[in-house]
């Protein structure tokens, strides 16, 4: 595996990480930046993402340093990929597990059949309303900062494209999914929206990022891996 040196990271490197579950994706960033300076003798040096995993996702996590940090808006805009699963039967607040289900509904009428159906009204443009649970600012405040205080918050709707969506596995309650989708698609919100095109309710379980445009997770490093690349690291062994 090559090294890379502090050159490297100042001139610019688009690095790829598969994100650990309950990382923020800015643990990741803080992580790595350390990373750099502490091994490579940086005293300073830019590093950000590509576009925000929640907590509770895992997969694909693009992370540009130095002068390749002016091309992240570029690279947010891509297309991704997502597999997950989607739990029916049961809302949460916030479309996924950082909150305790607050409704439950009936799944006997579920049939596979219907439920491949449902994913035909979600295919190519349709309007999403983010999660309350979100980090999407309202008059400078995080919703989620609302959400957590209960207090209403009136959200617009946003138009997103979803090029594709599949089940890969029905083992009810569980409804495995991959998912092709433009930059902002909320994957909880689709959960939800899904859960109530079947007259049932849902939310998300699993979430991973597999790929962003060309860049695919299988590709990625971990934390561990990316330590093995650096000087220090190197000289030791």
């Amino acid at each position: 595996m090559n090294s890379f040196t502090a050159e490297d990271f100042k001139n610019g490197q688009i690095l790829l990480f598969d994100k650990p579950l309950e990382w923020t994706s800015f643990q990741v960033v803080n992580k790595v930046r350390w990373l750099i300076r502490k091994n490579c003798g940086i005293k300073k040096i830019k590093v950000g993402h590509a576009g925000t995993l929640d907590p509770l996702a895992t997969g694909l996590l693009i992370i540009c340093t130095g002068k390749f940090t002016k091309k992240i808006q570029e690279l947010q805009g891509q297309e991704k990929e997502y597999t997950g699963t989607f739990t029916l039967g049961a809302t949460t607040p916030s479309y996924d597990l950082e909150t305790e289900i607050d409704n439950t509904f009936p799944t006997e009428h579920l049939s596979a059949e219907k439920l491949q159906q449902a994913t035909e009204q979600f295919k190519g443009d349709i309007e999403q309303f983010p999660p309350v649970f979100s980090a999407l600012k309202k008059d400078g405040k995080r919703l989620y900062e609302y959400a957590r205080k209960g207090e209403e918050v009136k959200i617009n709707s946003r138009t997103v494209n979803i090029s594709s969506f599949e089940l890969t596995n029905i083992d009810l309650p569980n409804v495995d999914f991959k998912v092709s989708c433009s930059k902002g698609t909320y994957i909880r919100s689709l959960a939800h929206d899904f859960g109530k095109a079947v007259e049932s309710g849902a939310h998300l379980s699993a979430l991973r990022r597999t790929k962003i445009g060309d860049f695919n997770v299988e590709n990625a490093f971990t934390i561990d891996t990316f330590i093995e690349t650096l000087p220090e690291r190197k000289q030791k062994d």
